[in-house]
């Protein structure tokens, strides 16, 4: 008993930032004339090129722009997509062209629309103009690297060599995302090729404790030295409720982060052993690394190398699933219907992280390639190699646009839709927020108080208080 909640627990707790709100998106100023590509404006905004040459030129304001090589309003197909693949990551185009079990449906139906770019919050690009000039990269002896002088906003607003590649990746992981945000009835669900379907749920309560830049916090660096907790509680299957975890990241990055389950039968927790966060559980598809809106492990472990940037068609949501998995997708993919939104032309960097030889012995993957967005510095698709070298998994990550009180609409708020493809085992994975407006996301001074509970939260001692 106590092993299959164990296995449950880790099954479930990787989709926990699966998030999504009911704010309507602000309305869209007209596009700007753009300062020169890789540098900060007056407010600190980074001024990386749109897919047509547009940028990001005020915090907090969007900028539309049309899409330069695929004009506003065409409609991809499996008649048509060959004239596009320049715009597909890797595994998209393995997708479209068969080469696997999992692949396009017959009637994809891909409508390109114009590039909307929502910055990150004002205050977090002030604190990239202000600190990121004395952030330095730090060699490490097993040949890694970290940061010195870190104190909040964006490290490298414009990464450059030497560890191009590997700045890009500190990127992803300090990128900006809301402090505080609460969900009921998070949802995760797998599809085998025989069309079995398996889905729970759970509520979630992330909370970042350090660098915070949004309205009424402070950039502080918390006493216990954490950067963000996560709290994670089973709903849904009834027999496996309040199986809870609690993951702890750390401001050192070379500290492996602390994860933490509660087991309802022996009513306590327990610490989990950092060599299960890689393991394939119950099944799922997405490991403790793979999370966090794609990638959630320890940069300071990693050899990054730069592949390039690419133009990439990508689907920034404007509207969820009507309904729970799989209706609502495009079966038996599980692909974006129509109905979730207008493809965009996304600016991103192509970057391939592999564990360093210290660090490798037992990990899962060989390598992952990451399309990273220019604009919100989160990957948008990935490609998983095993450790032989061979294509393991494709992955795409659907942001939906949250409009963040005080702060603006926001992309990369943590809200998405996660699809991991297993081309070897023919399986998939699917980690989406809730359908049902009467299970609403919260997010900042949004969140119930009674999650705003410190210890409950964002302390192991806090698992103890579930079923009291």
């Amino acid at each position: 008993m106590i092993q299959r909640t164990k296995r449950l627990h880790q099954f479930l707790f990787i989709f926990a930032l699966a998030i999504s709100p009911r704010f309507a998106n602000a309305q869209q100023p007209a596009v700007t004339t753009p300062p020169p590509a890789g540098t900060l404006n007056s407010t600190g905004a980074a001024t990386n090129t749109t897919a047509s040459g547009g940028t990001v030129a005020q915090p907090n304001d969007a900028v539309t722009t049309s899409n330069s090589g695929i004009p506003v309003g065409t409609v991809i197909t499996m008649q048509n997509w060959q004239q596009y693949r320049q715009y597909f990551s890797d595994g998209v185009v393995d997708l479209f062209s068969g080469k696997y079990y999992w692949k396009m449906p017959a009637d994809v139906s891909i409508e390109v629309g114009p590039t909307t770019l929502n910055p990150a919050s004002k205050n977090f690009l002030d604190a990239t103009e202000k600190y990121s000039g004395q952030v330095k990269v730090v060699e490490l002896p097993d040949g890694g690297l970290t940061l010195a002088n870190y104190q909040g906003g964006l490290p490298f607003p414009n990464p450059q060599e030497p560890h191009k590649a590997w700045k890009i990746l500190a990127n992803v992981w300090y990128r900006y995302i809301p402090h505080l945000s609460y969900i009921s009835h998070a949802s995760g669900c797998t599809l085998n090729s025989t069309g079995n379907v398996n889905c729970a749920t759970g509520n979630v309560v992330y909370r970042q404790l350090s660098y915070n830049t949004d309205p009424g916090t402070t950039n502080t660096v918390d006493s216990e030295g954490r950067f963000y907790t996560q709290w994670f509680m089973i709903l849904e299957p009834e027999q496996d409720r309040y199986t809870a975890s609690l993951t702890i990241a750390y401001n050192d990055l070379t500290r492996q982060q602390d994860i933490y389950a509660f087991i309802p039968s022996l009513r306590r927790y327990q610490r989990v052993s950092a060599t299960a966060r890689c393991g394939q559980n119950s099944g799922l598809d997405i490991n403790q690394d793979d999370y966090r809106s794609g990638f959630n492990s320890n940069i300071t472990q990693f050899n990054v190398e730069y592949s390039g940037e690419r133009k990439v068609l990508s689907l920034i949501l404007s509207k969820m699933p009507d309904s729970k998995f799989p209706n609502g997708y495009d079966m038996p993919l599980g692909w974006p219907m129509p109905s979730w939104g207008k493809w965009q032309v996304r600016d991103t960097d192509i970057i391939g992280a592999t564990k360093l030889a210290s660090q490798n012995k037992g990990y899962c993957y060989g390598k992952r390639v990451m399309y990273v967005d220019k604009t919100d510095n989160a990957p948008l698709w990935e490609e998983l190699y095993d450790p032989d070298g061979k294509l393991w998994k494709i992955a795409g990550l659907f942001p939906r646009t949250v409009d963040v009180p005080n702060v603006g609409p926001i992309d990369n708020s943590g809200s998405l839709i996660y699809a991991f493809w297993d081309i070897q085992n023919n399986h998939a994975s699917f980690v989406a927020d809730p359908t049902d407006n009467s299970y609403p996301f919260y997010v900042n001074e949004q969140v119930p108080k009674d999650y705003l509970d410190l210890t409950r939260y964002s302390e192991p001692s806090g698992l103890n208080m579930i079923m009291r």
